[in-house]
């Protein structure tokens, strides 16, 4: 009986291995300050008291914890040179894992109808949009299902036997790559990941689409020239961080298994763990004007 898995990670190299440590501490800095700063900006500055904000700082609190769920252990794989984790870490990092994707994935959707309810429907966007409903949007549809969901998937993974092979081609312990290593019927957990795990990532994406739609036929209506750049510069940088984290997602977890290889999930994995989380602030606030002169208040109070 496996007690342990044993962590590939993305190269034994041991000049790559020194660079990607670099690579990845940097990003992790980068993530982690970017999101924080976006956190601290909204809370600071009364302006940004809104429910697109409030899904905002909710998004980059799930990307902080995003990223630390698996970019601390690879450094210290790195730094130790020791790829073991143990059961119990692991499934605990699957858990992890798996729920704030799904957070992720469930806010995007939710600040998407946000901006749908704000451009589509103006004059009613306040009563629509009413602090009860986020409230309830972020607590009860977010962060309470996803766990439901992440619970599902991890209690399944452990049911399964793992008596053979405990090296992962990877550089955490994902879900679909740990299915492959079991040695039991792994039906039920194949079909958890296209029922209960559909609803949690093809579903909001599927409204983000619906949403984004309706919000390019009524931006094409504005007669400035000026607003529907600037309506669809916000937009394309939306739908830029939605395709990257949607995309690589769907393409791992629900692409045909003959489409599979190890190297090619491995790089992938890197797109949707790594670099969107980090390219987060920059895209979603950093090119905004209010978040700006909210970051430049807040640096004055904080100085």
């Amino acid at each position: 009986i496996v007690s342990e898995f044993i962590l590939l990670g993305l190269s034994d190299q041991p000049e790559q291995k020194r660079l990607m440590f670099l690579v990845f501490l940097l990003m992790y800095l980068i993530t982690g300050l970017g999101n924080l700063l976006i956190i601290l900006a909204i809370r600071t500055d009364s302006h940004l008291h809104t429910p697109m904000y409030f899904f905002l700082a909710n998004l980059s609190l799930v990307d902080i914890c995003f990223t630390s769920t698996t970019i601390p252990k690879i450094l210290v794989n790195y730094i130790s040179g020791n790829k073991a984790i143990l059961y119990i870490s692991c499934l605990a990092q699957v858990f992890f894992f798996s729920w704030f994707a799904g957070l992720d994935s469930i806010l995007l959707a939710s600040m998407a109808y946000d901006r749908y309810v704000a451009i589509c429907a103006p004059l009613h966007y306040t009563m629509v949009m009413t602090p009860r409903v986020c409230v309830l949007l972020v607590a009860m549809l977010s962060w309470m299902w996803t766990c439901v969901n992440s619970l599902i998937h991890t209690t399944s993974l452990n049911r399964l036997s793992f008596c053979g092979h405990n090296e992962i081609h990877h550089f955490f312990c994902d879900l679909s790559a740990l299915i492959k290593l079991a040695c039991s019927d792994t039906f039920i957990n194949d079909l958890l990941i296209y029922t209960v795990g559909g609803l949690t990532a093809v579903m909001p994406f599927i409204g983000i689409l619906i949403s984004y739609i309706h919000i390019f036929v009524a931006v094409l209506r504005i007669p400035s020239v000026s607003g529907k750049r600037k309506a669809f510069s916000t937009c394309g940088s939306h739908l830029t961080v939605v395709c990257l984290f949607y995309g690589t997602i769907i393409g791992v977890y629900f692409s045909p298994t003959s489409n599979h290889t190890a190297q090619k999930d491995t790089a992938v994995a890197v797109m949707y763990t790594v670099v969107t989380p980090m390219l987060n602030p920059f895209i979603y606030s950093l090119r905004n004007n209010d978040m700006k002169g909210a970051l430049k208040l807040g640096g004055k109070i904080w100085v």
